[in-house]
C-alpha cells in the first residue's frame, strides 16, 4: 500500500466566490465562529493570521467525532487563482501523518458563484493509518456553514 495519497472534494457555493475565498485567505480567524466543528483557533506564533510562512495557528476541531488538535501555517496564497495552501503539523496530525497539506481553491463561474475545492495531500506514518477521509466530510460541512454565513452577511 502507498503511504502517500491525495483526496479531493468539490462542491457548489451560492455566495460570491471572492467572498468565500477571502474568508479563508484574509479572515481565517472568523472560521471558528462560523463552523460548528471548529472549536478554537488561536495565533500561536507571529502577529498576522495570514502571513505566508510567518505565523503559526493552533486549531482544535472535530473529525469523525473525535477532537483533533494541530498547528497550521500558510504556505502560499494565490489571489489570481483563488488558492490557499495550508500545512498542518504537530498534535494529532503527527501521530498519523509525516506530511499533511490542504490546498483550498475557489473556482468562479460566470455569475459570481462557483465551487469550493479542498484537496488533501498526505504521507502516512505507516500502512496501518487510514487515508484522511474524515476531512472530506469536515470540509463539506464547513463549506455549507461558511456559504450560509456569507449569504446572510
Amino acid at each position: 500500500m502507498a503511504l502517500t495519497g491525495k483526496l479531493s472534494t468539490e462542491s457548489a457555493i451560492q455566495s460570491p466566490a471572492s467572498k468565500f475565498f477571502d474568508l479563508l485567505a484574509k479572515k481565517l480567524h472568523h472560521v471558528q465562529n462560523v463552523c460548528e466543528r471548529v472549536h478554537a483557533g488561536k495565533l500561536h506564533e507571529g502577529d498576522d493570521w495570514h502571513s505566508v510562512g510567518g505565523s503559526v495557528k493552533h486549531w482544535t476541531y472535530v473529525i469523525d467525532g473525535k477532537v483533533i488538535t494541530s498547528k497550521e501555517t500558510i504556505e502560499s496564497i494565490d489571489e489570481q487563482n483563488k488558492t490557499v495552501i495550508f500545512k498542518l503539523f504537530n498534535g494529532d496530525i503527527d501521530q498519523r501523518y509525516k506530511a499533511f497539506k490542504i490546498i483550498f481553491q475557489v473556482i468562479e463561474n460566470n455569475n459570481g458563484g462557483g465551487s469550493a475545492k479542498w484537496t488533501v495531500e498526505y504521507e502516512k506514518v505507516n500502512d496501518d493509518v487510514e487515508a484522511p477521509y474524515g476531512y472530506m466530510e469536515y470540509f463539506d460541512k464547513c463549506r455549507k456553514e461558511m456559504d450560509a454565513h456569507l449569504l446572510q452577511a
